[in-house]
């Protein structure tokens, strides 16, 4: 997926409109509670300005109902990046108005612009034309480095691509494209897959894209009880896809027609309370027919299952996971995830973290600088695992 990149452009003294992805969360006094879209941004921003650009930027946050939503302001984004590049960061109170198309001619080389949040207009997720034309403005480069949004086809990602001349790819995306795509083109041996999370309806098409490239899937979370069951064993009070049955079944037998192996938990930690300090259980789902007891609820994978999926991390030459173990959130709940990420973190393995809740326990656990990839984006980074094509990337410039 060869695209223009940043490193490739002059921005010297021209105005540049990038878009970013500062869908930053926020508590009840409008307070940023974690930076760290806006700090992964940092780096394409960095080289723009310094390079001489005349820098806007535009975003989306939450999804508000229109304009008067302004508890989805990215005002305090335009202050926390003030702060993280120590200069003055210039607001525009809407993103295609008359003031935000004149503070934009009126930027100096070295200058950056934030405009207000995209989505306040209903034409930004309906990729309207004239709406993308005037959020183009008087751009002469549009640089895209919100991947977590590139999956989306809407006027700030895709739209404007059709009204500047040149398109490129900021540094952000251009990494997770070298870690999801290349890198993934031919991984070292042991190719290991782990998918946890509470749906196999979710990861269908990731596990049926990887079946083929993957020596090994580690399957966890509530998706493998829609497995287990399948394969007929009693799940208790487990949360379960029923209408996805088949579904499972079919996966298992053809990763048994590709020789790909295919490992579910071989026990389950269980609670008949959904609660911090609730007793649990540790069963043996191969013991008394499988069998998870009625009133019971599986939460976590089992201590047994932890050793073995732990024993498979150390020996993999590359490892893709996306999807918790278990209910994590809770400490009482979180043995086998927690276990799992350790694993990962020690593991000399190319390591890629998939976006979601595998990045928020790696997150929790402190082990983000000991793997070797975290992508920023949930859906995005699924649809590229699909091989599908995304909307906001197919529409740069090609190299």
């Amino acid at each position: 997926m060869a695209k223009l990149s940043i490193r490739d452009l002059d921005v010297s003294g021209k105005a540049v409109l990038m878009r970013v992805d500062f869908n930053i969360p926020l508590n009840d006094a409008g307070e940023i509670t974690d930076d760290t879209r806006i700090v992964s941004a940092l780096p394409s921003i960095k080289q723009l300005l310094s390079s001489g650009a005349r820098l806007t930027l535009c975003s989306h946050l939450g999804r508000p109902k229109d304009e008067s939503d302004l508890k989805y302001s990215l005002r305090p984004a335009a202050t926390r990046l003030g702060e993280l590049l120590k200069q003055d960061v210039a607001f525009a109170e809407s993103c295609i108005s008359e003031q935000a198309a004149a503070a934009r001619s009126a930027l100096q080389a070295g200058e950056i612009l934030l405009l207000e949040n995209t989505r306040f207009f209903p034409e930004e997720k309906s990729n309207d034309a004239s709406f993308a034309k005037t959020l183009a403005g008087d751009a002469e480069i549009f640089v895209n480095d919100a991947f977590g949004t590139a999956h989306r086809a809407h006027a700030s990602t895709e739209g404007v691509t059709h009204h500047i001349a040149q398109s490129a790819m900021g540094l952000l995306i251009e990494r997770e494209l070298e870690f999801l795509c290349d890198k993934l083109e031919s991984p070292s041996s042991p190719f290991l897959v782990i998918m946890g999370g509470a749906k196999v309806s979710d990861k269908i098409e990731v596990i049926t894209a990887l079946l083929n490239k993957a020596d090994t899937f580690i399957i966890g979370g509530a998706m493998a009880y829609t497995f287990r069951k399948a394969q007929g064993h009693a799940v208790g009070d487990s949360l379960v896809e029923n209408d996805k049955l088949d579904l499972a079944l079919d996966i298992l037998k053809k990763a048994e027609e590709l020789n790909t192996r295919f490992l579910l938990p071989a026990d389950t930690r269980i609670t008949q309370e959904f609660k911090n300090g609730a007793e649990t259980q540790v069963t043996n789902i191969y013991a008394d027919g499988g069998n998870i007891p009625d009133g019971w609820e599986g939460i976590d994978i089992g201590d047994v299952a932890i050793d073995e999926f732990c024993a498979e991390i150390s020996q993999a030459g590359t490892i893709v996971w996306n999807g918790p173990m278990g209910v994590f959130e809770i400490d009482s709940f979180e043995a086998g995830t927690k276990a799992v990420t350790e694993a990962v973190a020690k593991s000399s393995a190319l390591s890629i973290v998939g976006g979601g809740d595998s990045v928020t326990a790696v997150k929790k656990y402190g082990l983000a600088d000991q793997v070797s990839f975290i992508s920023t984006g949930g859906g995005a980074s699924l649809e590229l695992l699909e091989g599908k094509q995304l909307p906001g990337i197919t529409a740069l410039t090609d190299a």
